[in-house]
């Protein structure tokens, strides 16, 4: 992937995060189970690390 189709990935995982952030605050809001919304943001939160690993790698020229 060149950086800037790795850019826009990364722009979408953030979105993502953002909504899935949302719908966790109005599971706890109403008493749900929280802990799959959990599991989906600690997910996205690894494939927006791992994406900024490869922007950087791709930006060094490596």
């Amino acid at each position: 992937m060149t950086v800037q189709e790795l850019e826009q990935q990364l722009r979408m995982l953030k979105s993502d995060y953002a909504r899935v952030q949302g719908d966790l605050e109005k599971i706890e809001s109403i008493g749900g189970n929280p802990r799959p919304v959990t599991r989906q943001l600690k997910q996205l939160e690894e494939e927006i690390y791992e994406t900024r690993q490869k922007i950087h790698a791709n930006s060094n020229g490596e």
